[in-house]
């Protein structure tokens, strides 16, 4: 198939998954060609069957903000045509299943029919989607849409709640590359990071203020003041310095880390022995999946996705949103015992395997064909 893929090109979990998912179908014999502003930033190899398509938007004194829905629109059309695309794939609603819209109808005119598939990643429904000034628009490019899938059943759930849709949804979850995914031999790192042997512990994200990254602090200061440890904070966002500030604030700072936005975050998880995730809203957590491919057992909320993912007792822990108390009990409770620490680390890997690319990928090619027939027959 010659598939066009539409996505945020970003750190973020939604340009994340479109990336890795484009990357692991082009693997598999397929023609993949992304379109968006600049190049993904896990677009990080060459191969014959990935191209990258940017979206150049113009500047002009008329607009205060320039016109990226409309430079995009033509972009698609563009690309589906000369490089005779047999479906788009456009990741995050808010614009993107809008624009897919648009480009679907200016292709008719010329005679070309493109299916189009929107998969929606969590906050373009739980938060921007339910804004006033986008949920009309957000309802009627779903419903347009030729296929939608979820990463989540939660999300799903939530995007039937909050909006009028009339289409089947799909739920496709989240997966994990466990070629990039795996436990590394990194003990000079671990060195370098705990000279005395100290527990790691892991947080990863934008640093949104949904993220609770100083509810990470707190967490890890109760931790801290029961066994030695070190944690690493990677990512960078709106919160780092008021996150930065706490730990100051609480005396931990020489046992934390902020090493902002990285690239090898599988390195990072490879020495560590627990991953915290205190959020307010995952629709599936894909970071906490990224930890569990490497061995890392996970203390996260329970909100969202995260139940489907994070098996309580078994691969980590989930608790309520804020329950700082608990969660660092039950940090305590993995890290205490080195024999409980390895259960709860080979139980982690049991469970990511679940989601393995090989597993997943193979859903979204199924309903792409499913997709493609149902259109032709239309």
């Amino acid at each position: 198939m010659k598939i066009g893929i539409v996505c945020y090109p970003t750190f973020g979990g939604s340009g994340v998954v479109a990336t890795e998912l484009g990357k692991a179908l082009a693997s598999n014999g397929h023609e993949i060609h992304f379109i968006t502003y600049s190049q993904p930033a896990r677009l990080d190899f060459f191969s014959e069957n990935l191209y990258y398509h940017e979206v150049a938007v113009a500047q002009y004194p008329l607009f205060d903000f320039s016109p990226y829905e409309s430079a995009l629109a033509s972009k698609m059309v563009d690309v589906v045509k000369f490089e005779k695309l047999d479906l788009l794939h456009v990741h995050y609603a808010i614009p993107h299943a809008s624009v897919a819209y648009l480009a679907k109808q200016i292709l008719a005119t010329h005679g070309i029919h493109i299916p189009v598939v929107t998969t929606l990643h969590g906050t373009d429904i739980t938060l921007v989607g339910k804004d006033k000034s986008f949920s009309p628009v957000v309802t009627f490019s779903i419903n347009q849409s030729d296929g939608v899938t979820t990463v989540s059943e939660s999300l799903k759930a939530q995007t039937l709640e909050f909006f009028d849709i009339q289409k089947d949804i799909r739920v496709i979850p989240n997966f994990i590359d466990f070629s990039r995914f795996h436990n590394n031999n990194k003990e000079h790192f671990k060195k370098a990071i705990a000279p005395g042997n100290e527990r790691i512990i892991t947080h990863t994200s934008n640093f949104r203020k949904v993220k609770n990254t100083k509810d990470v602090i707190s967490i890890f200061k109760k931790i801290n003041d029961a066994l030695p440890s070190k944690l690493l904070m990677v990512g960078d966002g709106p919160e780092r310095r008021e996150t930065e500030e706490l730990a100051r604030h609480l005396g931990i700072s020489h046992d934390v880390r902020f090493l902002g936005k990285q690239d090898a975050i599988e390195e990072i998880l490879s020495v560590s022995d627990l991953f915290l995730m205190p959020s307010s809203s995952e629709s599936f957590g894909l970071a906490a999946l990224e930890a569990m491919a490497c061995h890392v057992p996970v203390v996260s909320s329970n909100v969202g996705g995260l139940p489907e993912l994070n098996q309580h007792g078994i691969s980590g822990y989930l608790s309520s949103i804020g329950d700082i108390e608990e969660m660092s009990k039950n940090a305590l409770k993995i890290l205490e015992d080195d024999d409980r620490l390895s259960t709860f680390k080979n139980s982690a890997y049991k469970r990511a395997k679940d989601f393995d690319l090989v597993r997943i990928l193979p859903l979204y090619e199924s309903y792409y064909q499913e997709v493609i027939q149902s259109t032709k027959k239309a």
